[in-house]
């Protein structure tokens, strides 16, 4: 008996390693080992927002995990912004062929981007093929809670978002509070609506904590790091402040903001002069757990204001390293659900420097082993790869048998 095809398109694919990348990659992964997967996406550029070296031309074929995958170029904004944002997406979805990839038995689509679900949606419902979404983000409530479109389009991206989740035959989020936005919001019945958590993609740590440490310079000092994206619904400007009082209160603490992104240069010149934050370039996926393990305590923020739109990912990662977390976010968010489960950190309001070094004398005066075991233990039990990949398999088989 020949397999079930599956054709999984969206924006971001691996290489990228931060973001959604990698949680497409290894939900394809997943996938394929039952059914013949394929996968139509851009070529890697997030979050540096430039295309990545030794990728040229308009389109490229490779395999990854012996999966085919089918690149498209389209257009990279040096400097992504609400309208730019849009015109790179529109420019991916003009040029997705899903006719080239034959007709499969089900098509899965990755939001965020919005507009490639549209030819997606499309052409399913022509080809009378099923397609299910998976949502990593609210497309609607990151255009209202960042501001992206200066609310002038607010409304109109909200609608599109539920016309297209209201189309398609299965939706699948990451969290139960972003699932109860798209069944109020946008109306999406809960038989067509499922959650299956991000995992933790992250390997343990392998190396020694102390050389780490010392090869970083971290030697003697509290070390709160923040690792993944500068964009804007990180909001790291109110991290620049809070280090800029914690050099006025002569606070123990170096701020380290690891990695890359489309606010990195803007957040580096506001930091001019400012003693107790610094920036660090994204390491290799190999480094990337022993570095953040090497920290003292890791830091979410988000942008105030921030609440339903997105369930941070980078809380896998965290809960990983075994290290006590900061989470400067709104007291409502899946974020502060997400730490308050865990038992591994404390939340504190965003963009309030004093409240934030408030929180920070709390953790530095707590047992940090035993609040990182709290979140290691959780990520184990809640966030497993192996539950995630049986939750999609089977959310697939679904789909299938919707469409026949």
């Amino acid at each position: 008996m020949s397999r079930a095809r599956v054709l999984v398109v969206g924006l971001n694919y691996a290489p990228e390693e931060t973001g959604i990348a990698p949680y497409t990659a290894g939900m394809v992964r997943g996938l394929a080992q039952e059914f013949d997967v394929s996968v139509v996406t851009a070529y890697p550029h997030y979050p540096q927002w430039e295309i990545a070296p030794g990728y040229s031309g308009w389109s490229m074929s490779e395999s990854d995990a012996g999966v085919p995958v089918r690149r498209l170029r389209h257009y990279v904004p040096g400097n992504p912004g609400g309208a730019s944002r849009i015109l790179s997406e529109a420019s991916f979805a003009a040029r997705i062929g899903l006719s080239r990839a034959g007709k499969p038995d089900a098509i899965v689509a990755i939001t965020p981007a919005l507009l490639p679900l549209l030819p997606a949606v499309a052409q399913a419902a022509r080809r009378g093929i099923p397609v299910g979404v998976v949502v990593q983000d609210l497309y609607g409530k990151a255009a209202s809670e960042l501001g992206l479109m200066g609310g002038r389009l607010d409304r109109a991206v909200n609608a599109l978002e539920g016309r297209l989740l209201r189309s398609a035959s299965a939706v699948t989020t990451i969290h139960e509070r972003m699932a109860r936005s798209i069944a109020d919001d946008h109306r999406v019945s809960a038989d067509r609506l499922r959650v299956i958590p991000n995992w933790t993609h992250i390997s343990p740590p392998t190396g020694d904590r102390d050389s780490t440490r010392t090869r970083l310079g971290w030697d003697g000092e509290f070390v709160l790091l923040h690792a993944g994206n500068m964009g804007a619904k990180q909001g790291l400007e109110h991290v620049v402040e809070a280090a800029r009082l914690a050099d006025e209160r002569g606070t123990d603490v170096r701020i380290v903001l690891m990695g890359d992104g489309a606010r990195r240069r803007g957040l580096e010149a506001l930091a001019s002069g400012v003693r107790r934050v610094e920036f660090m370039d994204p390491v290799p996926g190999a480094e990337f757990a022993d570095v953040v393990a090497a920290a003292d305590a890791l830091l979410l923020h988000e942008r105030p204001g921030l609440k339903e739109m997105c369930a941070p990912s980078k809380l896998t990662s965290y809960f990983a390293a075994g290290r006590p977390v900061l989470g400067a976010t709104d007291p409502d968010s899946a974020a502060a659900f997400e730490i308050q489960a865990s038992g591994a950190g404390i939340v504190v309001e965003p963009g309030d420097p004093s409240a934030f070094l408030e929180g920070l004398a709390i953790l530095q005066k707590e047992d940090g082993t035993a609040l990182g075991s709290r979140g290691r233990d959780y990520a184990t039990g809640r966030l497993s790869e192996e539950n995630a990949m049986d939750s999609y398999r089977n959310w697939v088989r679904d789909l299938i048998k919707r469409g026949r």
